[in-house]
């Protein structure tokens, strides 16, 4: 997942951004209400993980900042103020969760799991497209039962085309998506052409049923032979 943690604890914030990398997410932080609001105004998020209580502003006006753009990314409220009154205003405007402060990491990924489970795989931890099965869990994909080995990135890249498989995946989204929001500086698409590349090698050698059809100089997408 590509995850925006909003905390201004710094040690806080590194210690969930490590968290996270070690989990293989994607991670973005902001320390700030002002800093979460650029974000979520020019970049998109499959989570964000929101502390309510910022010094510049309140977390849950970013609720509110979310539906006006017609965002809808997970939330979970991360707050050491455990009322009920926060807990209620948050899951009105839209969060999905609240966990308050101190929590253990291992409650925290179970949460994203299940939201990321429950907003892309109906709940289930496999996703099929074709004759490929992906496990989330696992990090493991499969094609006609035969295990497929994949680097992170190919994992990444092939998980995001088959979630968006009716859409056209810009390469800026899909950059922006699985090496985080500072590939918007770079020049060109070099790497993502490699990584496309290796993965669309993989699976004709076992002989998936779908491919990653490119659209002249817009992106990919994803479709059964």
């Amino acid at each position: 997942m590509k995850i925006l943690v909003v905390e201004d604890e710094q040690d806080m914030l590194d210690n969930i951004r490590q968290a996270l990398l070690r989990e293989h997410h994607i991670v973005e932080t902001a320390p700030g209400f002002l800093a979460a609001l650029e974000k979520i105004g020019l970049y998109e998020y499959d989570l964000i993980l929101l502390d309510i209580t910022l010094p510049d502003g309140n977390g849950l006006d970013l609720l509110n900042e979310l539906k006006e753009n017609g965002k809808n990314p997970g939330v979970i409220i991360l707050s050491a103020r455990d009322s009920l009154d926060d807990k209620l205003s948050g899951l009105n405007l839209g969060a999905d969760d609240y966990l308050p402060k101190p929590f253990h990491f291992s409650e925290l990924f179970a949460r994203i799991h299940a939201i990321f489970r429950r907003n892309n795989f109906n709940g289930n931890n496999q996703l099929t497209f074709g004759n490929i099965s992906l496990d989330t869990t696992s990090r493991s994909v499969k094609i006609k039962n035969e295990e497929v080995v994949l680097n992170r990135k190919e994992y990444d890249i092939l998980t995001y085309l088959i979630i968006n498989k009716d859409r056209l995946v810009r390469k800026s989204g899909l950059a922006e998506h699985v090496w985080g929001d500072h590939i918007d500086q770079s020049n060109d698409f070099d790497f993502i052409y490699s990584q496309i590349k290796n993965l669309r090698k993989k699976l004709t050698q076992h002989k998936a049923n779908v491919s990653i059809s490119s659209i002249y100089g817009m992106g990919y997408k994803m479709i059964i032979k």
